[in-house]
């Protein structure tokens, strides 16, 4: 019977309808009025042969139900084919029998259980020669005919219900398959925003034990809001929150802009790396960090009008610090919780600049001016004494892209009482360049003929 199934039950029904199609056929050729006693005693065989394959397919299980379940499969193939001589290959019972064997092979073992199941019916011909001499009749009587006819149509249409009645629960395990595909892309996704980009790769491969510690030169860079813990108290949670938020995804969006890796966020303050993952080289991992910092300060102008107009009076500036050096890079913790991080004197020293700026200010240190003087312009501003170090570090104050400044500038600022402006060109657009110009131009006409006292 089939091998592919391995429940008791499923296999006594068809090999059930196999036996009684095969029982039937010979009950249809035994002549009642001289009794051969071979046929009505192979048919007491079939019967009993179905009950007793039933009763130990529940007795076992794992590789042995599979042992058993080929054998018995050869052992009906064996048995047909005895069935077929006892009735003296009467034609249409051996042609059902036969597509029987063929197809009930080829759907659930391919070819090796077709030559398989094919010889064991072979061998239930020859082994019944020993027992019985067949007539060779070729054409047999209606009643064998019908009897063969009727159980072999029974069969396959059991088969067809049985087929559907699968394809069916297929088709919803499928789908629910697909669902909880769809969920767990959807988890993936959320736990991937809780993870640095090198451990959600490697657990995402499978390398999550190649996760160790190792000797980085990285450019790290540290920011945070210039007197937050105070904005807090004076701020209603949800508003708080609110801002927040939007802070955090707005300087985001400028980490992924320049190609960083976000180690964590510590209330308002932000730890970056640059280096870790995706590295482009020293010198240009220190480019894309100061030109982040730079592109953060800019955009906090933007912010500090969108709160303004919300309430928030307090001018909000952030403090930033860069440094570049050699750090330890890797998880840290215990077997239940890791962390993966960078650590040592240059990621602190990167965290004592940002300590030591002045809001809206962005310190580099000597080792990362090095290796950006040539694109940034930045300021001496000479040694400092930073907590954690003995000896003063020499700090340098960014001032802009060089590119943007001079006659190439593209970007200025104004801060005064009762004036603030922020005119960044590269990202103005062309449809909206007259608006700009004549809005200039109007508060210079007015400003221009008012008498200040």
């Amino acid at each position: 019977m089939t091998s592919s199934e391995s429940t008791p039950l499923f296999q006594y029904y068809f090999r059930a309808l196999i036996c009684f199609a095969a029982a039937g056929t010979l009950a249809a050729e035994i002549d009642w009025n001289s009794i051969d006693v071979l046929k009505p005693l192979f048919v007491v065989v079939l019967l009993a042969y179905t009950y007793g394959a039933y009763y130990l397919t529940k007795r076992f299980s794992g590789d042995q139900l599979l042992t058993l379940t080929k054998a018995l499969a050869w052992t009906d193939a064996g048995l047909i084919g005895v069935s077929l001589s006892l009735v003296n290959f009467s034609l249409l019972p051996c042609i059902l029998f036969l597509t029987m064997i063929q197809f009930n092979a080829l759907l659930n073992g391919g070819l090796r259980k077709w030559g398989e199941d094919n010889a064991a019916f072979l061998a239930g011909i020859l082994l019944s020669f020993l027992i019985y001499e067949p007539q060779w009749v070729l054409s047999g009587t209606l009643e064998i005919s019908a009897a063969s006819l009727i159980g072999v149509i029974t069969y396959f249409c059991a088969y067809a219900l049985f087929t559907h009645s699968r394809m069916s629960k297929l088709g919803l395990e499928t789908q629910r398959l697909e669902q909880e595909q769809q969920l767990h892309k959807m988890r993936t996704y959320k736990l991937s925003r809780y993870l640095p980009p090198p451990v959600w790769k490697a657990i995402n491969e499978g390398r999550d034990k190649s996760l160790q510690t190792e000797r980085k030169r990285l450019t790290v860079f540290f920011s945070d809001i210039k007197d937050f813990s105070e904005l807090a108290e004076e701020m209603e949670a949800e508003a708080l929150t609110d801002l927040l938020n939007t802070y955090l995804t707005d300087m985001t969006k400028i980490v992924q802009q320049f190609g960083g890796t976000i180690d964590k966020f510590m209330g308002d303050g932000i730890m970056v790396l640059f280096g870790d993952s995706a590295s482009k080289g020293v010198k240009q991992d220190a480019l894309r960090c100061v030109a982040m910092a730079i592109a953060m300060k800019k955009r906090m102008k933007t912010l500090q009008q969108h709160w303004h107009h919300q309430g928030v009076k307090r001018p909000l500036q952030i403090r930033m610090g860069i440094n570049t050096g050699y750090c330890t890079v890797g998880t840290f913790g215990t077997a239940n919780h890791l962390d993966y991080t960078a650590l040592g004197a240059h990621v602190n020293l990167a965290s004592r600049l940002e300590s030591a700026a002045e809001p809206g200010e962005i310190l580099v240190s000597h080792e990362t001016w090095g290796l950006v003087k040539d694109t940034i312009m930045c300021r001496d501003k000479g040694n400092v004494l930073v907590k954690g170090f003995s000896h003063p570090i020499k700090v340098y104050q960014v001032v802009d892209l060089r590119k943007n400044l001079g006659a190439n500038q593209s970007y200025f600022e104004q801060n005064l009482e009762g004036f603030t402006m922020y005119l960044d060109m590269e990202k103005i657009r062309n449809f909206d360049k007259e608006k700009v110009l004549e809005a200039l131009a109007e508060v210079s006409e007015k400003l221009r003929d008012k008498i200040i006292p």
